[in-house]
């Protein structure tokens, strides 16, 4: 029974020594000098706040991305033990000593140098030769632009490890898929694809462009697999199920599971919260939750609430009257109601203060028991401190004259009488029979004499002249001009009114409320308001020195300055290895004209190029061309700020398809010996020149040794790049 035991247990390892040897360049080449230099560096001052943020618990929004790359960043920070103290407000800036520098660049680094064997790998798994795959290793190991960007605490670098990683995943489990369907390595390479297409995205949106490439070549093949008569319709089905799992349910799980961790770490309130919903803010600790604890949950006849208007924009701003009344003319004319101005204030005050009333009673307070407002309920509005009625009639608005003028009514004794009934539409209730609720409710007012809806029109930007204290206007819309989030409001602050008179009632709205009712929110409600914030959150587009267009990447006509040493020429730039992306522009254009070529002589019924040869030349291009096409094109459609190293994934293909290129052309268009001799030296000498251009450019690479002004001016191979020469 234990005849097993005479014998020795024998592991047998196999080890690749490319990839070992191209996996510890890279980490050489990314991780020498790291921590050089100890200042802030181009968008380290952009990230870097948020991995203070991340270190102290406290929320934000960065409307850029998901937040798994920064959660990456941060948990560079927490493992070098960074306490995020420190103040990211200049590039340049030196790093205090409790910045773990070295540990926060780190993962890009890390991920920048992992890319190194990945690109070997992808090659072989695409059946092309070890000397194809070391050249394709050797260019992403030389590629200054991609050393420059892994180096720093950036995103683009992780970016590209999951975006490779995801290929080479894919591409080993297509091949398995020929011999050895279902086993447990043809599992854990659709899985890990899947895994590594969720991380790319999560990292930034731009990882979806990989990840939809890779959706429709696994379709392609699929459809393949669909015309195999050797498997069964069972068989079929299975194939389905995984690839639909592996593929589409667990990077979707998982980019779920992202803000998951990133809401559960981040609990405390912060400077970002004003742009989220009342019932988001409660539910961090502090800030709003501080106020909003303990009121009321449902709205009665005769609660005190303050309204705050849904949308958020320009700035969150609250319903609101004082004392002054529109001007009876305004400056083109017109005339006013002038009634009591009622606005939308972007600041906290007692003026903000207003008590639902039923109209079929007098009292301003909330019996015992109180009695709920449900949709669809007829209701009052009485500003709290000047106990006017909210009004609306047919008087054109100050800034919006196709839209009426919303006020609190004065009694001037006049044939104006007042038109101040509201109906409440819950606009997010399950049923027609919900009751208001504190902060969860978002209502719609409906006047009920002219239909016009309490609108804050002041989103576009534009506030009311100097007698209107510049705050935003508020209108009556029509509703047939349409939903709009503008017309959607919450309660926020809220109280059970209990003085009857009116001193007493004003002293009571100051106070603060001491009631114990909890009001949390789901995390699916808190992940998708996140999500549609970052989806739709706009930060003003400045123009940025180093900005630049898509048609200047291609052909690197523009760099960007990443550092200058306080006191000597010293600096860093993002500027790529000039040979190589000369090189891959060359390389995609022939291999298009090739392709071309090809289909139109395979047409003619003449094949130039065996038959596998073909199908390797089209997966290839499937691959590479397609990765490139799918990672630049779509920026030609984007209305945002660009920087050149938006262009590094497409690059980082490119740069793949070099040696396919030089395979080809070695292996089918070198038809003699001497021909292929002399193609062997020139790409000899090709990559000399590849290795001369990295080492000409390493000084602004790695920022040392500083170079004199003669050599920073030799430097400048076109006259369109920014390279930084003192003034003596």
């Amino acid at each position: 029974m234990l005849g097993f035991l005479k014998e020795p247990v024998v592991v047998t390892v196999e080890i690749n020594m490319n990839v070992m040897v191209l996996t510890l360049m890279g980490l050489i080449s990314r991780l020498w000098g790291l921590s050089y230099p100890r200042a802030v560096v181009f968008d380290e001052v952009y990230y870097g706040q948020f991995v203070s943020l991340y270190m102290k618990r406290i929320f934000f929004v960065d409307d850029s991305g998901p937040p798994f790359g920064h959660m990456l960043l941060a948990l560079g920070g927490y493992l070098g033990g960074f306490d995020g103290n420190f103040l990211w407000n200049r590039i340049g800036a030196e790093y205090s000593m409790n910045v773990p520098v070295w540990s926060l660049r780190l993962l890009p680094a890390l991920a920048g140098a992992l890319c190194v064997p990945l690109a070997y790998q992808i090659l072989v798994e695409l059946q092309f030769s070890h000397c194809a795959a070391l050249g394709a290793a050797l260019l992403i190991l030389l590629e200054n632009s991609l050393i420059t960007q892994s180096r720093f605490m950036l995103l683009e670098s992780i970016l590209i490890f999951f975006i490779l990683l995801a290929v080479l995943s894919y591409l080993k489990f297509y091949n398995l898929q020929k011999h050895s369907s279902f086993s447990g390595s043809w599992w854990f390479w659709l899985l890990l694809t899947g895994v590594a297409c969720s991380c790319a995205v999560g990292v930034k949106y731009m990882g979806l462009f990989t990840y939809i490439l890779l959706l429709a070549i696994a379709g392609l093949h699929f459809w393949h697999v669909i015309g195999d008569q050797n498997l069964s319709n069972v068989s079929l089905m299975c194939h389905f199920l995984a690839r639909g799992l592996a593929l589409i349910i667990i990077p979707v799980a998982m980019y779920v599971s992202f803000f998951y961790v990133h809401l559960t770490l981040l609990y405390r309130s912060g400077p970002h919260d004003q742009i989220m919903t009342s019932a988001f803010q409660a539910s961090l600790e502090g800030g709003l939750a501080r106020i909003t604890q303990g009121q009321p949950l449902e709205v009665a006849y005769g609660s005190q609430i303050t309204l705050r208007n849904v949308l958020g924009k320009p700035m969150q701003c609250w319903l609101h009257s004082h004392t002054n009344t529109y001007p009876i003319r305004y400056e083109n004319g017109r005339g006013s109601s002038h009634q009591q101005q009622v606005t939308c204030y972007p600041f906290k005050d007692v003026n903000n203060w207003w008590i639902v009333k039923d109209p079929g009673m007098q009292q301003l307070v909330v019996s015992n028991p109180p009695r709920p407002v449900r949709h669809g309920h007829i209701v009052q509005l009485v500003h709290g401190i000047t106990t006017r009625y909210l009004n609306t009639h047919d008087v054109a608005a100050p800034l919006s004259p196709h839209s009426q003028e919303v006020s609190c009514y004065i009694d001037y004794n006049i044939s104006m009488p007042a038109q101040n009934l509201w109906r409440v539409e819950i606009v997010n209730r399950e049923s027609d029979t919900d009751v208001w609720k504190t902060i969860l409710s978002e209502v719609r007012f409906v006047h009920v004499n002219t239909s016009a809806v309490l609108k804050a029109s002041g989103f576009t930007g534009a506030s009311l002249p100097e007698w209107g204290y510049r705050q935003l206007e508020v209108v009556g819309e029509k509703l047939s001009k349409g939903y709009h989030q503008s017309m959607v409001w919450n309660v926020e602050e809220h109280r059970y009114g209990k003085s009857l008179e009116q001193k007493e009632r004003e002293v009571e709205l100051h106070s603060p409320t001491q009631m114990d009712i909890s009001k949390n929110l789901s995390f699916m409600a808190k992940f998708t308001e996140l999500q549609w914030k970052i989806l739709t959150l706009k930060n003003e587009d400045t123009e940025h020195k180093y900005s630049s267009s898509a048609l200047d990447w291609v052909t690197m006509d523009t760099n960007i300055a990443y550092w200058l040493h306080p006191t000597s020429s010293a600096q860093i730039h993002l500027l790529g290895n000039v040979v190589t992306w000369a090189s891959a522009n060359a390389a995609a254009l022939l291999y298009m004209c090739l392709s071309l070529w090809y289909l139109i002589r395979r047409r003619r019924k003449i094949y130039d190029i065996p038959e596998d040869a073909w199908q390797l030349w089209v997966s290839a291009g499937g691959i590479c061309v397609g990765g490139w096409a799918v990672n630049y094109l779509p920026f030609f459609g984007m209305e945002k700020t660009l920087f050149l190293y938006h262009y590094l994934p497409a690059l980082t293909f490119q740069i793949l398809l070099i040696p396919i290129v030089l395979q080809h052309i070695s292996d089918h268009l070198c038809r003699s010996v001497l021909l292929k001799s002399m193609f062997t030296a020139l790409i000899v000498a090709w990559f000399s020149s590849v290795y001369f251009v990295y080492c000409t450019f390493s000084p602004v690479t790695y920022g040392e040794p500083s170079l004199s002004v003669t050599e920073l001016k030799d430097l400048r191979w076109k006259d369109t790049w920014n390279i930084l020469i003192r003034k003596q």
